[in-house]
């Protein structure tokens, strides 16, 4: 998986009438990251608290902000201007229809059993490198040459 932001301290931001987004975190260095609400969905932690497919908002020209609810506050233990450590990943949109068809070539070349057999994380990393190509031509080198290493070649 491909970090936007790894083990980052980020200040919990209160900011009175904002709604959703009274408290929030400002994600440095994600203004270029593109997609309109709903398009930009991370998951990762904040502290040791789990984070699961949570919207990032666009906000034109600026870094993007992430809401923090009163559940994770609470959970976590912050407010606003405590500092709490960060580590966020983009999701795909397509990423689990692309896992899917990633599994179905895998089973269909016969190294969906060598596939099965890795860590968690070395099967992440393997989706991740098919997944974060730009386009279905790089994916497909990128799917031969797991199948090539799956298979022992």
């Amino acid at each position: 998986m491909k970090y936007i932001i790894k083990d980052e301290k980020l200040e919990l931001i209160y900011e009175q009438g904002k709604g959703a987004w009274t408290y929030h975190l400002r994600i440095p260095n994600s203004k270029d990251i593109e997609g309109k609400w709903g398009d930009i969905k991370v998951s990762g932690f904040i502290d040791n608290y789990k984070i699961e497919a949570r919207n990032l908002a666009p906000i034109k020209g600026e870094d993007k902000m992430l809401s923090i609810n009163g559940e994770i506050r609470k959970i976590i233990n912050k407010k606003g201007g405590d500092f709490v450590t960060v580590s966020l990943y983009l999701l795909s949109k397509k990423e689990e229809i692309t896992k899917k068809q990633i599994l179905e070539t895998f089973k269909e070349s016969g190294v969906l059993g060598a596939f099965e057999k890795l860590n968690e994380f070395e099967k992440n990393e393997i989706f991740e490198s098919i997944i974060s190509q730009k386009n279905e031509e790089k994916q497909i080198k990128i799917i031969i040459k797991h199948i090539d290493i799956l298979s022992g070649k």
